[in-house]
């Protein structure tokens, strides 16, 4: 299936999209939360994907209750996360071919994220990104993170390409949710969560990985 036209900039997500992090998050929270001696449900683990810090606070507030020191265990599940990630790749299959795809066509792309700054820099210097996206909008850029559509709309206005121009790139439902809203030519590329007939419905494509996304762009090309 092709894509509805050719779009005018690409915006990505970063975690479980570019990067193979959603997984490496888990396996972290997990490790702190052993360490901490607390039980965390699959439930609770599987709705925290995607979600920004602040987000996550309130989800694992819900569940432990308000005495809950959720900053405390957010920097030992960060603390795990970067042990975990010294040792494993973690660029997913396509980035680096998609890339030049875009290069090769002049397109803008940019991150839109709800990870912060600094690790949205570690990350793409790790994995020598840096400098092959023209804007990046991490947690702090936008008022509102996903489902809603701002961190999407940051990006595009930050590329002076209106949203409907836009094609958006996304492993995760709250994502999806995110880009659709902003108005954008939605595409999924699922990581660890599955499309659901929500998902098919909000996105013009479900697509196997980021190297079908690069042919699809240049078949419109």
């Amino acid at each position: 299936m092709p894509l509805p036209y050719r779009p005018s900039a690409v915006i990505f997500d970063m975690d479980g999209l570019l990067l193979d992090t959603e997984a490496l998050w888990n396996e972290a929270l997990l490790a702190a939360a052993a360490e901490a001696g607390h039980q965390v449900p699959g439930e609770i683990v599987t709705q925290s994907t995607g979600l920004r810090r602040s987000q996550c606070g309130e989800l694992f507030l819900s569940h432990f209750g308000e005495d809950f020191r959720f900053e405390d265990f957010h920097a030992e599940w960060r603390r795990h996360l970067w042990r975990i990630a010294e040792h494993r790749p973690a660029l997913k299959p396509g980035v680096a071919e998609l890339l030049d795809i875009l290069d090769q066509l002049r397109l803008p792309r940019a991150i839109a994220t709800s990870s912060s700054r600094s690790s949205v820099d570690r990350h793409l210097t790790a994995h020598g990104l840096m400098g092959r996206f023209d804007q990046t909008v991490c947690r702090g850029d936008y008022e509102n993170g996903k489902p809603a559509p701002d961190p999407f709309l940051m990006a595009a206005e930050r590329l002076a390409v209106a949203p409907q121009l836009c094609l958006a790139l996304e492993d995760s439902h709250i994502g999806v949710r995110s880009a659709a809203a902003a108005g954008m030519m939605t595409v999924m590329v699922p990581d660890l969560l599955e499309a659901t007939e929500e998902m098919a419905g909000l996105c013009v494509l479900v697509a196997q990985d980021l190297h079908q996304v690069g042919a699809l762009v240049l078949a419109e090309a």
